[in-house]
């Protein structure tokens, strides 16, 4: 037997750990083959591994001797710790048994590992958002199983709770009864033996037509180990604890397809069945059931639509009244692709048609191309069940370019505001209008006017956002008038600034954040290496974070324009005209956006009704 790495030397008998007044004893008992078991008595809540990112992946594994155990993949440290991450250990045991794998004698892990009662959540990250959702630690990606219930808005995540870059895929889970205040809760469905738990839905039974009694709460999702299989499991506590159904898999591709994932379940009321849309490589998948366990395969869509090249990932399929009109209704086919983002890597397009239990008909040609959002930090969008005649929608707010790189260490991660969808037309099309939900004005608090102000040149508002600590909202009209480039910079002390601005010769809504802050560990792609401003590629191309991005105001009515911007500690989210341009983007700035400055060329602009609110929770 050898023991944990003491100030350098290899101790030769156990050594005790004191844990919030408790006492617990790790053992070293090497296994050869560079697997260490740890054998802790009388163990406290937690054992605290601690992580260096630059390290590579280490296996962990809590041992049973169950069929059941999982290891779990975590980078464990070798030359220093940058943060650490609990490893829960059976509560009430006098002997709990850890394999590691893969950690050298010299490694500093030997040091730090320790045992706790406790694990502290407290910010940490100068870039936590101030009134996000964000997971307390660890790695988040795509919104997964939204559901509404009793009051209560159920929100599961691609959840990492064992370090800040993506791996150990589990759901976790907050919940909300207003959109905007989320209450951590553990996580609700685990890694298990058939793989990662992917992305996926959840559904409400109210007639118990799965007979896991009615009204409980049924999520769907892949399970990604040798292959990618669709399974489900049930809750009923209101989405607290879920049970994995024993005859999973409930679907697996009948063609032996290995990106076959991300399952959302839907009620189609007029054959009174239960609908799945699978995101199969280049196209999306329908299947119908009448119990959720057995699935009938019904059509595709998608081959040679939108843009190319992609893969699908992520579906949502919604019925929507076009300009409000109940009495014609469309559906919305919501699609996240990667790559496929006209300013580099992951990005969320729609189609908009008609479905008739049998095949979706998109109104469109093959080729048109619409987007969910023009920002380059919007991803796997997905809707709220059971909403009732709302539609909400939730994105992941980053781009898989530079997701696990971005300058935060105790969490990664965060959603952007809650969307409502609806369609409106515009030039023989119909688009969706992706508008903060209502609710969002419940963050506000004091609030600075500088009312109307006609530029010509430039004009600072020096003071309009002091104090509030980077986290604020800018309502404003915006007429042009002759002006050729029209806008704002949001700025701080240190000279970074995020610039919003109206390119009335191009047509387009930019916001460029090149010199933003923090914006160098966006590496340089290939992806559009050559592209000019005026094709489809990124303006003021430098890397892949540090651009510029647009959207075409032939989307809006045109005259005057009305913004909404929303700026955290680490994003800027746009809305313009209630949503018919939704442009969400990070931003890294080293101190917050306090000052505005407009500006106007080529022309006299005027902006009306200039109004900041501090937002927080």
């Amino acid at each position: 037997m050898r023991k944990i790495l003491v100030a350098g030397a290899l101790a030769a008998v156990c050594i005790a750990l004191t844990a919030c007044g408790r006492r617990g004893t790790i053992a070293v008992e090497n296994e050869g083959a560079g697997s260490d078991l740890l054998r802790i008595s009388h163990p406290a809540k937690y054992l605290l591994l601690p992580v260096e990112e630059a390290c590579g992946e280490k296996r962990v594994t809590l041992v049973t001797g169950s069929p059941a155990d999982v290891a779990m993949d975590v980078r464990l440290a070798h030359d220093s710790v940058d943060y650490f991450v609990p490893f829960e250990l059976p509560a009430g045991a006098a002997e709990a048994v850890v394999r590691v794998e893969g950690v050298a004698p010299d490694a500093v892990f030997w040091d730090r590992v320790a045992l706790s009662d406790r694990f502290d959540t407290s910010n940490t990250d100068y870039y936590r958002p101030a009134y996000h959702h964000t997971p307390a630690y660890g790695w988040m990606n795509d919104p997964n199983g939204l559901v509404y219930k009793d009051g209560e808005y159920h929100l599961y995540y691609q959840y990492n709770p064992y370090g800040s870059k993506w791996g150990n895929m589990h759901w976790g889970h907050s919940v909300s009864r207003d959109l905007v205040h989320w209450e951590p809760l553990p996580a609700a469905i685990a890694r298990d033996t058939m793989g990662h738990i992917f992305s996926g839905s959840a559904v409400v039974d109210k007639n118990n037509d799965a007979g896991f009694g009615r009204d409980a709460i049924i999520a769907f999702y892949t399970s990604a180990g040798d292959r990618q299989v669709q399974c489900m499991a049930y809750s009923t506590d209101n989405g607290r604890i879920f049970t994995k159904y024993g005859g999973n898999p409930v679907l697996t591709p009948f063609d032996g397809l290995r990106d076959f994932r991300d399952p959302k379940v839907f009620r189609y009321e007029p054959e009174q069945k239960w609908y799945m849309i699978v995101s199969a490589y280049k196209e999306m998948r329908l299947y119908s059931s009448e119990d959720m366990k057995e699935w009938e395969y019904v059509s595709a869509f998608g081959d040679g639509y939108g843009v190319q090249p992609r893969m699908f990932e992520c579906p949502d399929f919604v019925e929507l009244p076009v300009d409000g009109d109940e009495r014609n209704r469309k559906w919305v086919m919501i699609v996240n692709v990667n790559p496929g983002c006209m300013f580099g890597g992951s990005a969320t397009e729609y189609f908009v048609g008609d479905f008739d239990g049998r095949e979706f008909v998109c109104e469109s040609a093959p080729e048109t191309v619409k987007w969910l959002d023009y920002g380059k930090d919007h991803y796997a969008t997905v809707c709220f069940s059971n909403t009732g005649a709302r539609t909400i929608a939730v994105p992941w707010m980053s781009n898989w370019q530079y997701a696990n790189d971005t300058p935060i260490m105790q969490h990664r991660g965060a959603n952007a505001l809650p969307r409502e969808l609806s369609l409106y037309t515009k030039d023989g099309e119909t688009y969706v209008a992706a508008g903060v939900v209502e609710e969002a004005r419940l963050l506000r608090g004091r609030s600075r006017q500088a009312g109307d102000v006609s530029v010509e040149g430039e004009h600072m508002l020096a003071d309009l956002a002091a104090g509030f600590g980077g986290a604020f909202e800018i309502e404003l009209d915006v007429t042009p008038g002759r002006a050729g480039r029209v806008g704002m910079e949001l700025c701080n002390g240190a000279g970074e600034k995020a610039e919003i601005y109206l390119d009335m010769e191009a047509g387009r809504l930019v916001m460029d954040r090149t010199e933003s802050g923090e914006t160098g560990f966006g590496r340089r792609s290939e992806e559009y290496a050559d592209a000019a401003p005026d094709a489809a590629g990124p303006l003021n191309y430098a890397n892949d974070f540090a651009l510029a991005t647009w959207a075409p105001l032939s989307l809006c009515e045109g005259g005057t324009y009305r913004l909404d911007i929303f700026v955290d500690r680490c994003s800027v989210e746009i809305f313009v005209d209630g949503g018919r341009i939704a442009m969400t983007n990070l931003v890294f700035p080293t101190e917050p956006y306090d000052a505005v400055r407009l500006f106007a060329e080529g022309g006299t602009a005027r902006f009306s009704d200039v109004t900041a609110y501090e937002l927080k929770l």
